[in-house]
């Protein structure tokens, strides 16, 4: 590849609907849109993918922005600051570096939580031994300002939540339900699908939840579920009437992780817990208990074990989901702007077996393509970049693949349309359709 195709390809990145499957040139974008001809050639290939050993799917904020925007045309919860008086200039300063060297360009609020997080324990460690009333004072009230700041962002969350249960476009949850079964449909041979996300709301769970996938997670109990770290690997079975030997997978069963922790997780004395939150609820100190913190990321704990702690856990469950022959990973409207996560997607990628789908409806800061570039395994990369590929209700309905149906499915269909149960104007499925399930 030539220094003058490369930068063809930059400048033809930003705005434009990109499509790359299986070659080696620079993307190029999609100039008119061809939905035969593009499903002709991405539904099969996805089809194939899904069916990998290992199928893991990650989400950003992109696919509950594209949920909110179905229900209420805009795009919810946003990553927006937060309201800070003392240390202003200092925390503002070293946000907006952090946020430049990551390629967001604009601080959000998961910049100034870190910031804060990170001065607070500095103030702390000098104060340990000194008496200084006004520092101490300030101190005190920028910790009253972050709790604040963290509060009014999960009542944010929680707004975007209420909107989506109190819609009246049921078209918005029956495509979340529909994006989800799409990757859940997993032959009974292969492994469950790895599901992460990087969104601190819940409407994958309600999406699973209408979809009747069980997803299981390191909480365990019912009333106040509490984080463990030896249950990574429960599943669920079930035993034929009639059969001996081995139980089988029961369907529908999903891992789930949530990366950067959730709107209902708290901490308490180092013990995480998943409190009672209502999908609906508006406000969060209503539910939350009296003591502990919310555990959105990434804030802090009371001390460096327990600041690590779920997330090290969490990253380890992704690492070791991902990064093994025979993987394909699937990322949604998540916009490459964690360095963690993209590491151990580099990692994977180092492994010739797997692959790996990026499915965006943009690519803010070109962090995508800086990411494309760097890894330099275009093989094993697959781009579905644009506001038409990206779009939700577009790739749900021409390029997902349908959620599988097995041969028994057919075979009682068949036999009902010949005792005359069924009418004979239902479309029956092909050879083909048969034979890739």
């Amino acid at each position: 590849m030539s220094e003058q195709d490369e930068n063809k390809g930059i400048e033809s990145w930003n705005g434009k609907n990109i499509i790359k499957l299986r070659d080696y040139k620079v993307p190029t974008p999609v100039e008119e849109i061809n939905e035969e001809k593009l499903r002709s050639e991405i539904e099969p290939w996805l089809t194939a993918l899904f069916q990998s050993e290992h199928l893991s799917l990650l989400t950003g904020a992109g696919i509950s922005s594209a949920i909110h925007y179905m229900a209420k045309n805009s795009s919810g919860a946003g990553m927006e600051g937060m309201t800070i008086t003392e240390f202003k200039e200092q925390i503002e300063k070293k946000a907006k570096e952090t946020a430049e060297k990551t390629g967001r360009g604009t601080p959000n609020i998961e910049d100034e939580i870190r910031i804060i997080n990170e001065l607070i324990r500095g103030l702390e460690i000098y104060l340990s031994n000194k008496e200084e009333d006004d520092l101490i004072e300030k101190v005190d009230k920028l910790k009253k300002e972050l709790e604040k700041g963290i509060t009014d962002f999960a009542n944010s969350v929680l707004k975007s939540e209420y909107n989506i249960v109190t819609s009246d476009k049921e078209e918005s949850s029956e495509y979340l339900m529909n994006f989800l079964l799409s990757f859940a449909s997993r032959i009974a041979t292969r492994e469950r699908l790895n599901l992460f996300t990087t969104n601190y709301d819940r409407m994958l769970e309600f999406g699973a939840e209408l979809a009747g996938l069980h997803l299981i997670d390191r909480f365990v109990g019912s009333i106040s579920p509490i984080f463990r770290s030896s249950r990574l690997n429960i599943d669920l079975h079930y035993n034929p009437p009639g059969i001996r030997g081995e139980p089988r997978y029961m369907e529908g069963v999903v891992n789930y992780t949530k990366l950067h922790g959730s709107v209902d997780w708290i901490e308490d004395d180092g013990i995480v817990r998943r409190f009672a939150l209502p999908y609906g609820a508006e406000d969060i100190k209503t539910y939350s208990m009296s003591k502990g913190s919310l555990m959105i990321y990434p804030n802090a704990s009371k001390d460096r074990e327990t600041a690590e702690y779920p997330y090290v856990e969490l990253f380890r469950d992704f690492a070791s989901a991902i990064v093994r022959p025979n993987s394909t990973v699937v990322t949604y409207g998540y916009s490459f702007g964690d360095d963690h996560i993209n590491r151990v997607l580099s990692d994977m990628l180092t492994i010739p077996s797997t692959h790996l789908v990026i499915i965006a409806f943009n690519d803010i800061g070109d962090r995508i393509y800086r990411f494309y570039k760097k890894a330099k395994r275009p093989v094993q990369v697959s781009l579905l970049i644009g506001n038409h590929l990206g779009d939700l209700k577009t790739l749900v309905d021409n390029y997902l693949p349908k959620p599988a149906i097995d041969r028994t499915t057919y075979k009682m269909a068949d036999l009902l349309r010949a005792r005359g149960t069924v009418s004979t104007n239902d479309k029956k499925p092909t050879e083909d359709e048969q034979n890739a399930n």
